[in-house]
């Protein structure tokens, strides 16, 4: 009878939530499911403030060919001030990132915002 006693008091205590707190929410991390879906998880996954990529590089990740103006325009790339972004810049801006194109060396700078 003592040996039970002692054990149920010298056992640890597990922490308990109060009633009625819940657990601190999970983030809400900004997701993006369109076709750029391969860029927008590899930017958000990226710890660097800068990343450099190729359009090869671009197209590997996408599984698919860049369009013409993407080689063309750099207005394809350009986000900032447009009331209804493109599908493109959803990938890149809700990954934190700026995208700035060189058109010449074909090749993108996705900075962190």
């Amino acid at each position: 009878m003592f040996a039970s006693w002692w054990q149920r008091l010298t056992r640890p205590v597990r922490a308990q939530p109060a009633p009625g707190l819940n657990a601190a929410p999970e983030p809400v991390l900004k997701s993006y499911s369109g076709e750029y879906k391969g860029l927008h998880k590899y930017l958000r996954e990226r710890y660097a403030n800068r990343v450099v990529l190729s359009f090869g590089e671009i197209e590997d990740l996408l599984g698919f060919s860049l369009p013409g103006p993407a080689r063309l325009q750099a207005e394809w790339w350009d986000s900032g001030g447009v009331p209804h972004r493109s599908a493109q810049s959803d990938s890149w801006t809700l990954a934190s990132r700026t995208a700035t194109v060189n058109l010449l060396a074909q090749n993108v700078l996705f900075e962190r915002s």
